[in-house]
């Protein structure tokens, strides 16, 4: 499993402007678009999706393990580190679904690097309250993160879907499906969790007024965190 592809483990792209890569480096179009030969699908748009969604994936692995180190909540913590597992897994699964099309897992499509560029973004705006004393809102921007990231895995999934339900039959058809089988229902209980959480975190602030008092020690807030979910 590779979460960031360089030239050094085996990371191709196609040449674009502004872009160079070494030659021994290319992807080329006709190589893309025979990988999803039979499919009666567009193979080269294919290969570059899947770029893209192996992409964001990878990044998703990136920012749960960075939010897991941060939380000030133990229940956060667990779910974002079960969470950062099976996203690691999801992983492993496309890397073997572009594998068995004959593609390579560390190709980077012009996607997917716009893919990594919002993602890098996505991670950066956790820490923009880093030293402050309000801890609930590190809390709230982390998980605003993990929401936003976990919608699109969630529309990723379900776009595989129904391009596996468009595909001819065959041997890739049957290894997409499987790989959606897997791992949908998990997509589903990430981005509802994320959702139900993200709502539950706000009305606990609504209604306490603990989180706002003048002079309030930031030992007793960051108490008060950890302790966000203690009677559930």
């Amino acid at each position: 499993m590779v979460l960031t592809p360089t030239k050094a483990n085996g990371a191709t792209a196609q040449p674009a402007p502004m872009l160079y890569v070494d030659p021994e480096c290319q992807a080329t179009p006709d190589a893309l678009e025979a990988m999803f030969a039979g499919t009666a699908l567009n193979g080269l748009f294919l290969a570059d999706l899947l770029s893209a969604v192996l992409t964001h994936e990878r990044c998703g692995r990136h920012l749960y393990r960075s939010v897991e180190g941060r939380s000030n909540n133990p229940v956060l913590q667990a779910k974002y580190r079960q969470f950062g597992e099976q996203t690691e897994r999801h992983v492993t699964i496309l890397e073997q679904l572009i594998s068995s099309a004959g593609g390579n897992p560390n190709y980077v499509s012009a996607q997917a690097r716009a893919v990594e560029g919002m993602n890098s973004y996505l991670l950066q705006s956790t820490f923009l309250t880093s030293g402050s004393a309000d801890f609930m809102t590190a809390e709230m921007a982390m998980l605003d993160a993990v929401f936003l990231a976990e919608t699109i895995d969630h529309a990723n999934w379900r776009t595989l879907r129904d391009l596996t339900e468009a595909m001819d039959d065959g041997e890739l058809r049957v290894a997409f499906r499987a790989a959606v089988e897997e791992v949908e229902e998990e997509e589903d209980e990430h981005v509802g969790w994320a959702r139900d959480t993200r709502t539950k975190l706000t009305m606990l602030q609504a209604k306490s007024s603990a989180m706002t008092a003048l002079g309030a020690k930031a030992e007793e807030m960051m108490a008060r965190v950890r302790n966000w979910f203690a009677d559930e």
